[in-house]
């Protein structure tokens, strides 16, 4: 059920957007106080979050990884990353909310919806609350990932993996991956 925004112009913060409940059509964010509505993502990029999830989840234990949690970036964004890979500490009690300081790896799936957000705002959020990688996987026109580590206050590029072509990804949780593999439908 989509929420009731409330009859407000803002600015926004982390307890508002926590207070007005779960959206099941929009994902909603926030952002120096203005609220970002997306709406949610389709089949394609679902299977690709899933399956990408479920690499990342048996490659260890000391970590936790969540699809679609609220991150909070340290007041002035809240964030709901595709995948989000924590401490496994963070993630041991039921919050609402995981802090920047506990992620290890935030991972944005893009599409033609989200490319502005995913390719340019959400990098400069993750690198200034201090997120030490960032994987974004672009869909489109084919699937290609692309593997950020935080240098300074921007993310270096320490990978590029076309579709088509198997790499193993070392940091920080290290998976073997074609990401043609992520998007492809399963044979009936």
């Amino acid at each position: 059920m989509p929420i009731q925004l409330p009859d407000r112009a803002g600015p926004w913060t982390v307890d508002d957007v926590l207070a007005l409940g779960e959206d099941t059509s929009h994902r909603v964010e926030m952002v120096g106080g203005a609220l970002l509505l997306t709406p949610r993502p389709g089949i394609v990029h679902q299977r690709a979050a899933h399956r990408l999830a479920v690499l990342l989840d048996a490659a260890g234990d000391a970590f936790e990884v969540l699809p679609a949690v609220n991150v909070n970036l340290g007041g002035r964004a809240l964030v709901v990353p595709d995948i989000t890979v924590v401490r496994a500490a963070a993630a041991a009690d039921d919050r609402d909310v995981v802090d920047a300081g506990d992620v290890l790896l935030a991972v944005e799936i893009t599409t033609a919806d989200t490319a502005v957000t995913d390719r340019i705002t959400k990098p400069a959020l993750y690198a200034e609350a201090g997120v030490p990688h960032l994987w974004r996987l672009d869909l489109e026109p084919a699937p290609h990932l692309y593997v950020g580590t935080l240098e300074g206050d921007v993310y270096a590029t320490v990978a590029r993996v076309p579709a088509g072509r198997r790499a193993r990804v070392p940091a920080p949780v290290a998976v073997q991956l074609d990401p043609a593999d992520l998007v492809t439908p399963p044979a009936r």
